[in-house]
C-alpha cells in the first residue's frame, strides 16, 4: 500500500517538506555521517523556511526520547519472549548496539516529526504561491 502524498505520514517517511511534500527536508539521508541531521534552510519547491526560529528543533528531543524508550521496551520484551529470562549485562550490550545503530534515523525522524507538528500541509497551493512570488520578483 503506497502512501498518499497528502497523508500526514508521507513527509515523515519520505523526509520531504511538511508543507508541500515535494522538496527535500534534509541535506542528505540520515546515515550520511558527514551531514547527519542537517536540515535544508528552505524548501526548494515551496520556499518554506524550515527553521522557524533559533532553537526550533530543541523540542525534537522529546520525540527522540520517546523513540529511545520505545526501542528499549521493544528490546526487553523481545529478549524476554525469546529467552524467558533477563540477563542484565547481555541486555545492556544489545541496547547499546541497537541505540548506536538507530540514533541517526531517530534523530532525523524526530526533527521531521517536530516540524510536521507545527507546519500544515498545503500541497500545490504552497508551490503555486511561491512560484508566483518568484515571477513577481523577476519582473521587478
Amino acid at each position: 500500500m503506497a502512501l498518499k502524498k497528502s497523508s500526514v505520514l508521507y513527509s515523515v517517511v519520505k523526509f520531504k517538506c511538511p508543507q508541500c511534500h515535494e522538496g527535500d527536508f534534509f541535506v542528505s539521508h540520515p546515515y550520511d555521517l558527514k551531514n547527519i541531521g542537517k536540515v535544508n534552510h528552505h524548501c526548494s519547491e515551496c520556499g518554506l523556511k524550515f527553521a522557524k526560529e533559533p532553537g526550533f528543533y530543541f523540542g525534537a528531543m522529546y520525540v527522540s526520547y520517546g523513540f529511545g524508550v520505545a526501542l528499549f521496551v521493544a528490546i526487553v520484551v523481545l529478549y524476554w519472549l525469546i529467552f524467558q529470562r533477563i540477563d542484565v549485562w547481555i541486555l545492556l550490550g544489545i541496547m547499546a548496539v541497537a541505540s548506536i545503530l538507530v540514533t541517526p534515523l531517530s534523530h532525523a525522524l524526530s526533527k521531521i516529526i517536530w516540524a510536521k507538528i507545527f507546519i500544515r500541509y498545503r500541497g500545490q497551493e504552497a508551490i503555486d504561491e511561491y512560484k508566483n512570488a518568484q515571477k513577481v520578483e523577476a519582473v521587478k
